[in-house]
């Protein structure tokens, strides 16, 4: 089967990105095929190479690049949900004149095109977000 997980939640304030994280290894686990990423509204953050939590606490950003690595997976930021929240890949950040960037290697930055592929093309698309 193949999944497209988006993930709406932040690394901080919920469950959300923990349990999509989860998912997401049970799916490759389980020889299932992941097409697609796709960090929007606040799960971006998931997505910044500047989140600094206690280093006794579980590191999403590091945890999510080391899935993205060792499965090749291809992990799309919504760039106009990133723009808001300041996550900024090298061209994005000089467009703007930025000091720098933020946007942890093995993530790009895409728009919703993105998410309507993966819809198309995946046999599941399942979302997590943040509880209301």
């Amino acid at each position: 089967m193949k999944f497209t997980i988006v993930i709406l939640g932040p690394p901080y304030t919920d469950q959300a990105a923990e349990t999509a994280f989860r998912f997401a290894q049970a799916v490759l686990e389980k020889k299932h095929h992941i097409y697609r990423l796709f960090f929007y509204h606040d799960g971006v953050h998931n997505a910044s190479s500047l989140l600094s939590l206690p280093q006794d606490e579980i590191q999403p950003s590091q945890r999510w690049r080391q899935l993205i690595d060792q499965y090749q997976l291809e992990a799309v930021v919504c760039i106009a949900s990133a723009l808001r929240r300041g996550v900024l890949n090298e061209t994005e950040a000089k467009r703007f004149a930025k000091p720098g960037n933020n946007l942890m290697p093995g993530f790009e930055l895409s728009g919703l095109g993105d998410l309507i592929d993966a819809a198309q093309h995946s046999d599941r698309l399942i979302t997590f977000g943040p509880s209301s």
